[in-house]
């Protein structure tokens, strides 16, 4: 694949993601998208659709890392495509090990005294999936700033923090986990699709020009 595919892998994965969920949300019986998290749709007869959407989502990613890795240059942009990677992997992780029943769905399951090993493992999951990315986020503000894309550079910082702020908000909160967790999911799903658009579009503009000196400019 040339480089510029690997970015648009990135690209159609976050967009992908929550298309499939949002289409399931509204066509999956007994679900609810306030009161059940994204992960149980993993569960029951049509399950599979939602484990496929984590897994391809996840190779995606993993592709859209080689991507990153070929034409960020230097330590940062190694740790952004190491980060964006390892997201990718526990997404891949997390639909191969489903979450246990609970709130009533599937219809007619019990939710466990405890969690399964598969529980626990895709729970433990989810903290690689949400803080390698913000972390990759973080990275590529720092890439974005003296590169005069100031308004890349404060979006990504920015979802990186809401992200996290809502991920944990939701794991504190069992009362408003689904809502919060599943805004924690658009917010950071979407910031690196819109960096790999950025970067596909406007390689040679992004990646060769020097760093902004300070000097008066037109900026990008």
């Amino acid at each position: 694949m040339t480089t510029r595919t690997l970015l648009i892998c990135g690209a159609i994965a976050g967009p992908l993601f929550l298309l499939v969920v949002l289409l399931q949300d509204y066509t999956r019986p007994g679900f609810d998208p306030r009161i059940h998290a994204l992960s149980l749709l993993s569960l029951g007869r049509w399950g599979w659709i939602q484990i496929l959407n984590f897994v391809v989502t996840g190779a995606l990613d993993v592709l859209y890392a080689r991507g990153i890795w070929n034409r960020l240059d230097g330590r940062l942009g190694a740790f952004a495509a190491g980060c964006i990677g390892v997201h990718g992997l526990a997404l891949i992780v997390v639909g191969v090990f489903p979450t246990d029943p609970s709130g009533g769905f599937p219809p007619g399951s019990v939710a466990p005294p405890g969690p399964s090993w598969h529980g626990f493992v895709h729970g433990l999951g989810a903290l690689f999936v949400f803080l390698p990315l913000a972390a990759a986020l973080v990275l590529f503000a720092r890439w974005f700033a003296p590169r005069r894309a100031r308004g890349w550079a404060a979006y990504t910082a920015a979802s990186a923090v809401v992200m996290v702020g809502l991920f944990f908000g939701g794991v504190s909160s069992p009362l408003r986990l689904a809502r919060l967790l599943r805004l924690a999911t658009i917010v950071g799903w979407m910031a690196p699709a819109m960096c790999a658009i950025r970067l596909a579009s406007d390689i040679t503009t992004v990646f060769t020009q020097p760093p902004f000196d300070g000097r008066p400019g037109r900026p990008d």
